[in-house]
């Protein structure tokens, strides 16, 4: 097998799972964005 072929590989799995990591992030922000607005909303009624 190619070295280079292997670092290249190891590289974009590296860059994928901090892609990965990222979007986990914005999408638990999100839910917490909106778990906050609807409590909110609940005590202003």
């Amino acid at each position: 097998m190619d070295p280079d072929k292997t670092d290249l590989e190891a590289q974009r799995k590296r860059v994928i799972a901090g892609r990965n990591r990222a979007l986990a992030l914005v999408l638990a922000g999100l839910c917490v964005l909106f778990f906050l607005i609807t409590i909110a909303k609940r005590a202003a009624l």
